[in-house]
């Protein structure tokens, strides 16, 4: 049986302390306030990456790749979670849990992870395997449709280390009662490549068409179950699926952000033995990893964690240090001071970009990530960046966190991972009426922690506080479980740990 240790905090720290067990810091709204009410040590490195939880039996399934797992917990109490028997893979590797109705689905890579994977489909009340489907290759990340009629998994289709064998991105789509699948055919953009590289989408791998150079990452599916949302992270795209017709709708790129801009400003650089943000000139990638969907307010909107990425193989790598190119010396007449290391010389950028002229030196500086996270609607238009948010509230609340000890200024920074959003309902016992209130947790992979923001009005977001516990590193996923849905009748943050194989579970002590 794994390790459960439970773990009770308090609030009203002003600072963090290395030697806390758990931090909750700085303000919290009238309807939020979360305690740590129990820790998990799934395992080790590798062993607590991707969770997901069924509201009927209230248990949580908890990727373990480290073993071929897939562990299982019950959280009728929260604050006492119960080791459950194992589901034991006896073929390829786990990458992504979903719960449906009565099942759950998970993601299996091959072990030739350019070959086609599967989904794997599991009764939740007997844990018998049900169905294999067969997905495209590279499997990362699988979810269920509003109504768990349909499964849509995200199919990277990633190059090989040499970059000799790229396999096609692809999304699947399985239908749960007919067990039909459908592979949407990104070989249909491949007649768009000069148009879509011309709108900003990065197509760039050796010798790839735009179906090979597509990268799907992460899916969120509409309210009413017509359209998945696709991030293809190192393109830097979003991509709309109609579920219905397995088409794609459309393929938008996310843009840049731009560093010179005040609100914008950044740390890019690990040798300058300050923690400072300051303005360069400097685009950005988005870059976003993970995602989540909510209707805020009548609209519905994306919210992605803007980790950034880079294509990095021994066959071919785009990343490169500023002060290691050449600059064009009427873009940058200060290029000397610029590629110093303790301004952006030590910045890793990508050599894929920038060269307008095709002379051979750099005419615009471009890197990766957003170094936070952005709203979107569906339309794929930006809606609102948290601009040097992240930054700025690690340096006032942890700074011996920031950007992992600075020892990541110059390489994504603090690199979110992950977002979830909750909604809190307004209680009708209250005296004046309330509107919905809506919460959103962004995971640091690098510093650790977990912010918390109020999103009511998606367009000026309220930094509420930073959850960290300690012993945890590199936080992966997170899940937001509303009060109704949780075995105490509170409100639960669970945030999985990949590389301190823990998992946090954290619960709402608000309740009216």
């Amino acid at each position: 049986m794994k390790k459960v240790i439970y773990a009770f905090c308090a609030l009203a720290l002003l600072s963090c302390k290395e030697d806390d067990d758990s931090v909750t810091l700085i303000s919290q709204s009238t309807e939020v306030n979360f305690q740590r009410a129990a820790t998990i040590q799934v395992g080790g490195e590798g062993s607590a990456e991707i969770s997901a939880y069924d509201k009927v039996s209230k248990k949580l399934f908890v990727i373990n790749a480290d073993v071929n797992q897939v562990s299982i917990y019950d959280l009728t109490d929260p604050s006492i979670p119960l080791e459950q028997p194992a589901i034991s893979l006896t073929s390829g590797t786990p990458n992504s849990v979903a719960v449906g109705d009565g099942i759950i689905a998970i993601a299996l890579e091959n072990d030739n992870k350019q070959l086609n994977g599967t989904v794997a489909t599991y009764d939740i009340a007997t844990q018998n395997l049900l169905n294999t489907y067969p997905v495209g290759a590279l499997p990362d990340m699988v979810t269920f449709t509003p109504d768990n009629s349909k499964i849509v998994v995200a199919c990277e289709g990633e190059p090989n280390d040499d970059y000799t064998m790229d396999p096609e991105g692809t999304v699947g789509i399985i239908n749960v009662v007919s067990g039909n699948v459908q592979l949407v055919d990104f070989s249909v953009l491949n007649s768009q490549e000069t148009s879509l590289k011309a709108e900003g989408v990065r197509i760039f791998g050796p010798g790839a068409s735009v179906a090979q150079d597509l990268e799907p990452e992460y899916i969120v599916v509409s309210q009413d179950g017509t359209t998945a949302f696709v991030t293809c992270q190192e393109n830097n795209a979003l991509m709309s699926v109609n579920l219905e017709t397995a088409t794609i709708n459309f393929i938008k790129a996310y843009g840049t952000k731009d560093y010179s801009q005040p609100l914008n400003s950044l740390d890019a650089s690990d040798r300058d033995n300050v923690t400072e943000l300051k303005n360069w000139p400097v685009l950005s990638y988005y870059h976003p990893d993970g995602m989540d969907i909510a209707n805020i307010n009548g609209l519905e909107l994306i919210v992605t964690a803007n980790e950034g990425d880079a294509r990095d193989y021994d066959g071919y790598s785009e990343e490169e240090r500023l002060k290691d190119i050449t600059l064009d010396p009427t873009a940058f007449p200060n290029a000397v001071m610029l590629q110093e290391d303790e301004n952006i010389g030590r910045l890793k950028i990508t050599t894929a970009n920038g060269d307008v002229d095709n002379d051979g030196d750099y005419d615009v500086i471009y890197g990766y990530g957003g170094r936070s996270f952005s709203f979107w609607n569906t339309n794929g238009d930006l809606v609102y960046d948290s601009g040097n948010s992240i930054a700025e509230n690690t340096l006032a609340i942890n700074p011996a966190r920031f950007n992992d000890e600075d020892g990541r200024s110059d390489d994504k920074g603090a690199e979110p991972e992950a977002v979830a959003i909750l909604e809190i309902k307004s209680s009708v016992e209250k005296t004046t009426p309330v509107s919905n209130r809506f919460i959103l947790a962004v995971a640091m992979e690098r510093t650790d922690g977990v912010l918390l923001y109020d999103v009511t009005n998606p367009s000026n977001p309220v930094f509420l506080t930073w959850l960290q516990a300690m012993g945890d590193e590199a936080p992966e996923s997170l899940v937001m479980i509303p009060r109704e849905d949780s075995g105490n009748d509170k409100a639960l943050l669970i945030v999985s740990n990949e590389d301190s194989g823990t998992v946090n579970i954290y619960q709402n002590m608000v309740t009216d």
